[in-house]
């Protein structure tokens, strides 16, 4: 393999046009790397793996593939996480090089509760309502029979 014929790599930042992507190139490589990611998996060779996951989605045809893929199905008036759309194709190919397509990352676990939620996981908590008395608790009375 040459590095002319293979392209695979992050992507330059130079800019390119919605339009002018190379369709059938950019499926075409995605499908090469994702081939020798389940060849490697099968070898069992994970750190292998590992390198091609990351070239996969650092690489300009996987990032463009994602952002198509975003952008161009039923759910493309639905907003992201950071409450945009891509509409434009200027906007789409600026999406493939501004990182946008990273996910979001989060700090902890803590933040994946809402305040309620935690309220309510935390025993003895002073919001819980709890009975201050016996006479409030429910009574079960058994008759015999």
């Amino acid at each position: 393999m040459t590095a002319s014929l293979v392209d695979a790599g992050a992507p330059s930042h130079n800019s390119v046009e919605w339009r002018q992507i190379d369709w059938s190139r950019c499926h075409r490589e995605v499908r090469r790397l994702q081939a020798r990611i389940v060849k490697a998996t099968s070898e069992g060779r994970w750190g292998k793996v590992k390198a091609l996951q990351w070239l996969l989605t650092h690489s300009f045809h996987g990032k463009a593939l994602a952002v198509k893929r975003v952008t161009e199905n039923r759910g493309k008036n639905t907003p992201g996480v950071d409450g945009e759309t891509w509409s434009t194709p200027e906007s789409k190919s600026a999406a493939i090089f501004d990182g946008a397509t990273r996910l979001p990352t989060v700090t902890s676990v803590e933040n994946l509760y809402s305040e309620k939620q935690r309220k309510a996981q935390t025993p003895g908590y002073s919001d819980n309502p709890r009975p201050s008395d016996a006479s409030a608790a429910p009574t079960i009375s058994r008759s015999g029979g």
